[in-house]
């Protein structure tokens, strides 16, 4: 053959050609791309114990699966990674705002969102506190509201029969949904508070701030008050019948009110329709609550309340029932109604 010369091919043979070569990279890329086998997940740090114990149980059980990362910014700080496409599922200690929903629309992110148990947010005091045992929803609104500020800084200035000391503040950071339902179901207003005191997405940094401190009144999820009990000291709610400490059997009777509520995942809808790690995830997810809920300190949904939020995953139901915004004294009967008319 002169060197000049090419060879001949016919149009078949190079969309042949063409299409065993996209085949095969497909292929590899199913086999090989690491991304497509990874699950992100970031958000609420009273969500994060229940994720990622789930996900701990999930790599136990599929350990070459999937590779799946848990960290927490608090909810408003993950709903900002979620609706900019950055994460798979996005904890939240409360429902997806005004604002999020805005972002997440513009951005073209449709979600899910499904609930996963309820909390008993909880005001505790360091153990050697001998002089509070109850408080009232009022009294909290007096040491939270914007107006204390620098003005309320000691416990008889709350109730005259407390000691004359200093009361020493540690409650959610301002990215945490803890925060903006503590203060609305407390002050009145979400996101309205004091901020002279030691405010944290962490939880774990407010649990030792109380702990290391006998003048400390702080609040944070449940979980994290019952994995430290023997160094935290719950308070009592009382709305003016009787005071009501946090646990499971006072949330599911509806006794804990205004502050058992709601907790969520919202899945990315492209994510779980595209990454077949992320739909297999989100099903074990709702598999394990039941159990793997009580665990680790929170209060699970009804087995049946699982299969019909499920069922709403199954589905292809997008979109939140909350209208932006906490719906306080919710109980978990009233929320899997709302979840029956979703």
């Amino acid at each position: 053959m002169n060197p000049a010369e090419k060879p001949k091919v016919s149009a078949l043979s190079i969309i042949a050609l063409t299409i065993g070569a996209i085949g095969l990279l497909s292929s590899c890329g199913q086999v090989q791309s690491p991304e497509s086998q990874s699950i992100k997940i970031d958000g609420s740090s009273t969500v994060y114990p229940i994720t990622d114990a789930m996900a701990k149980e999930y790599q136990n059980t599929n350990p070459k699966k999937a590779s799946i990362t848990v960290e927490f910014s608090g909810t408003g700080g993950g709903f900002k990674k979620f609706c900019a496409g950055e994460t798979d599922i996005s904890n939240a200690s409360r429902p997806i705002s005004p604002g999020e929903m805005e972002a997440c629309n513009k951005a073209g992110i449709r979600y899910y969102e499904l609930p996963v148990a309820f909390d008993a947010l909880t005001v505790v005091v360091n153990p050697k506190n001998n002089w509070i045992k109850d408080i009232t929803v009022e009294e909290l609104k007096k040491i939270w509201e914007p107006a204390a500020q620098g003005k309320i800084t000691r416990w008889n200035q709350i109730r005259r029969t407390w000691p004359n000391r200093p009361i020493t503040l540690y409650g959610a950071g301002k990215d945490s949904g803890t925060f903006d339902y503590f203060t609305e179901a407390t002050v009145g207003t979400a996101k309205a508070s004091r901020t002279d005191y030691t405010a944290s997405e962490d939880d774990t940094v407010l649990v030792q701030g109380v702990i290391k401190d006998e003048n400390a009144l702080g609040y944070f999820g449940f979980s994290y008050y019952e994995d430290n009990q023997s160094q935290l000291k719950a308070v009592g709610i009382d709305r003016g019948k009787r005071a009501v400490l946090p646990s499971r059997e006072t949330v599911e009777k509806a006794q804990y009110n205004p502050l058992a509520r709601p907790l969520f995942i919202y899945v990315n809808y492209n994510s779980a329709q595209n990454k077949i790690e992320v739909r297999n995830f989100v099903e074990f997810y709702m598999k394990k609550a039941p159990t793997l809920v009580s665990s680790v300190g929170y209060i699970p949904l009804p087995k049946e309340g699982y299969q019909l939020i499920y069922n709403h995953f199954y589905n292809g139901k997008v979109g939140t029932v909350f209208g932006g915004k906490a719906q306080l004294d919710l109980t978990i009967g009233e929320l899997l109604r709302q979840q029956a008319n979703f």
